[in-house]
């Protein structure tokens, strides 16, 4: 078996244009995901999947600086990237991590790959239903699944997503959920994802406080102590704690309820 991860990262962000390579802790903010994503032990390959976009061509250059894999593909369809990078590296098993969590641990990233090879199944991740602080998402499948998905998959939330078509249906792929272990459920109160200006505000203080040369990655328990010690450090993005691109499809979703996502005031208004 051959597996790969994908980091899916772009310049074009609608909300936050730029945001990868935004500086953290004197690097650009996806060398700094990238260093924590290196730390998982999990024995696969780590690719960054771009666009193929000049808009994306500093992303493809960070790559090569760094001495990682990179793939360019479609810009908006990203199960078609996802697919057609997996294709590329003849990967059977492929994970997705988006590059908006620069706060990723990795233990996560190996308790979600040891439930997929643990409990045979299609799809493994810890997001249905998450319980973990949002930005810790993973999400591991294997290439046949996957293939399915994009051959199949005409709605267009389930081509900018990439996973939707295998997790709405539990009837036709086995799926496996790694909750978090501690029983706390932070998926809507803990927000270390990145969006918007005070996502990034809330991780570069985070980073300034705990990141240091001779230990570059802290843990999420590290965070969740600085958080008890500092809670002014919660609040810089509180206003968009439980936000996520669920708000948008909930008539089209069938297994993501309300109660997992929320919807700013100023979209009400």
């Amino acid at each position: 078996m051959r597996a790969i991860i994908c980091i899916q990262a772009r310049m074009t962000s609608s909300r936050l244009p730029g945001k990868v390579l935004m500086p953290l802790a004197h690097a650009p903010l996806l060398e700094r995901m990238i260093e924590r994503v290196q730390a998982a032990r999990v024995g696969a390959k780590i690719v960054v999947i771009t666009s193929r976009d000049r808009a994306d061509d500093p992303i493809a250059s960070l790559c090569r600086r760094l001495g990682i894999e990179c793939f360019r593909g479609h810009r908006t369809d990203l199960l078609d990237r996802h697919y057609q990078a997996a294709k590329h590296y003849e990967a059977t098993i492929v994970a997705k991590i988006p590059s908006d969590c620069p706060l990723i641990d990795p233990s996560v990233i190996e308790n979600v790959f040891r439930a997929f090879y643990e409990h045979p199944c299609d799809y493994a991740s810890n997001l249905h239903p998450a319980s973990y602080p949002d930005g810790n998402d993973v999400e591991v499948f294997t290439f046949d699944a996957l293939e399915q998905a994009w051959n199949e998959a005409t709605q267009d939330f389930e081509r900018e997503h990439t996973t939707p078509f295998l997790w709405e249906r539990p009837d036709r792929f086995t799926i496996v959920n790694r909750a978090w272990e501690s029983g706390f459920q932070y998926s809507m109160t803990h927000r270390w994802t990145i969006d918007y200006p005070e996502d990034f505000e809330f991780i570069r203080t985070v980073y300034d406080y705990l990141w240091k040369p001779e230990r570059p990655v802290f843990s999420m328990n590290d965070i969740l102590v600085l958080l008890s010690e500092h809670p002014e450090i919660e609040k810089i993005n509180a206003t968009y704690r439980g936000v996520n691109w669920y708000r948008n499809h909930l008539d089209a979703l069938h297994t993501i309820g309300s109660n997992e996502t929320r919807t700013l005031q100023d979209e009400l208004t």
